[in-house]
């Protein structure tokens, strides 16, 4: 670990808290996105298709861009206040750059009701669509400032952790590898897992600005038009590969501030090295598995997305959930809140992950590709993994000095919050085991009774059990905030 200036501490300190601020305030908003769009399956309200399907792509591109950010802004924080040098001006450059594509695209969706979904298949932004021609190209144009943002970021973070620990091969670990590895230089087990999150990063970024240039030269020059199932690999890897990455952005960070509850070591040895390297290869490979129903994609692609997406599953997970073990057994610690959403992120992670492997399998994916088990398995993972890991960052970055201190308030918000989210997600694999398809603004068009009654009851009881999720996350807001206010007045007592 370098020595960092206290001053440039600080200046880190403030820019994440920013960027942490914008987290909460965005997170339940498009919760509440989602809250509508059960409320119309459920018949409970009235929505027009437009307003509903608008509302998806907005909860969708904002969940996965919002969620991403922050995970991509605490590991800068971390690595930054640890690690390596990063220039805190451009990272307020990158916020802002950020905050100018989220701006872009909450016009588009909200006003201009772009609403073809997060994954924008070709050639759906062009073909029937019930928005403006402009809607299109705010929210294409919006996502590529957002692309290009995230990109900038990440290679500074790479050339900088590359810069001081010798080249990106010592990065990911391959000085291990040696026979005599008496005399490497160490690398934190963060910094490792960084630079496998991040470098898959820049070849899905490049091939989603690739894409979203191709659909604004469209937008432009009507007559051009491209290949579907090229632009839908393009699609499925970006979207798919970001997904992924976001979640090992948040595991990075467990690795480095859970040994701080436990008081034991958790280093990069050979193992760590060769289950975080092999799953830099299946990172690339895994989104295969949304191409199944894609009859024309050459049959050894579909073979291969099965094998691949079965063997992503194993390395980085399998030796994550032991070093886990093995870090809180028998350990003498406090669990507190943070921990805590440590170890129920890590539960949320292999749930998920589980979840998503049965839907990977060919014949089984067959019947559950166009159910609600394919949300059931990411929400999993994004909102009992990455969201419980951000919310245990917030924890401990709004803590000061006081990380391990009892907290009621919040631990009854964390229960709650666990129940409802649990309770929503249910629904979700209920729908799918029951044949209740996804992306419908409303089921009274199905024609068996069986399946659209219980479309309609599941999504009222998900919208309840989201009422109960907000009531737990309202707890934990209020309980962040006192801490928060807590570590400035003592900041502002010691200075």
């Amino acid at each position: 670990m370098i020595q960092i200036d206290s001053t440039d501490i600080k200046k880190q300190k403030k820019l994440a808290l920013t960027w942490a601020i914008t987290f909460l305030i965005l997170f339940p908003v498009l919760i509440t996105l989602g809250l509508l769009m059960r409320l119309r399956q459920g018949e409970v309200t009235e929505a027009a298709p437009s307003e509903f399907f608008s509302y998806m792509t907005l909860h969708g591109l904002g969940m996965a861009g919002v969620l991403f950010s922050f995970a991509f802004a605490a590991l800068w924080y971390l690595n930054s206040t640890r690690y390596v040098k990063l220039n805190v001006k451009f990272g307020w450059f990158l916020y802002i750059i950020i905050a100018i594509g989220v701006v872009g695209l909450l016009i588009g969706t909200l006003i201009g009701k772009f609403g073809p979904g997060w994954y924008m298949l070709y050639p759906l932004p062009f073909k029937g669509t019930f928005w403006p021609l402009w809607a299109t190209k705010l929210s294409v144009i919006s996502l590529i400032i957002l692309g290009v943002g995230w990109l900038v970021g990440i290679l500074h973070i790479l050339y900088a952790l590359a810069k001081e620990y010798g080249g990106i091969t010592n990065l990911l670990g391959w000085q291990y590898l040696k026979k005599d590895n008496s005399n490497i230089r160490e690398i934190p087990s963060m910094v490792l897992i960084t630079t496998i999150s991040l470098i898959p990063g820049v070849f899905a970024l490049i091939i989603g600005a690739a894409m979203l240039i191709m659909y604004l030269l469209q937008s432009f020059e009507p007559s051009l038009a491209f290949d579907p199932l090229m632009m839908k690999n393009m699609v499925m890897f970006f979207g798919h590969t970001l997904v992924n990455i976001t979640m090992y952005c948040a595991v990075g960070w467990v690795y480095a501030l859970l040994p701080e509850f436990t008081h034991r070591e958790w280093k990069v040895n050979k193992a760590v090295v060769y289950s975080w390297n092999a799953t830099f290869f299946f990172i690339l490979f895994a989104y295969l598995h949304h191409l199944y129903m894609d009859f024309v994609q050459p049959t050894s692609l579909q073979y291969l997305g099965q094998i691949i997406s079965y063997s992503s599953a194993i390395p980085a997970t399998g030796i994550t959930m032991f070093g886990v073990i093995a870090q809180v057994y028998h350990a003498k610690m406090k669990w507190s809140i943070i921990p805590l959403m440590f170890l129920f992120g890590m539960a949320g992670w292999a749930i998920g992950g589980f979840a998503a492997v049965v839907d990977s399998t060919i014949a089984l994916n067959s019947s559950l590709h166009n159910t609600l088990w394919v949300p059931a398995h990411f929400h999993t993972y994004m909102l009992m993994g990455v969201v419980l890991f951000i919310l245990g960052f917030l924890y401990y970055l709004f803590s000061g000095n006081n990380k391990e201190e009892k907290d009621s308030f919040g631990n009854a918000g964390f229960w709650i919050f666990v129940l409802g989210s649990y309770g929503f997600l249910l629904m979700f694999y209920l729908g799918g085991l029951n044949s209740v398809p996804r992306r419908y603004s409303n089921y009274s068009g199905i024609e068996i009774d069986h399946v659209r009654e219980t479309g309609v009851h599941l999504a009222q009881c998900a919208a309840l059990f989201v009422g109960v999720l907000l009531i737990g996350l309202i707890l934990m807001y209020l309980s962040l905030i006192c801490r928060l206010v807590q570590q400035k007045a003592t900041n502002k007592k010691n200075d």
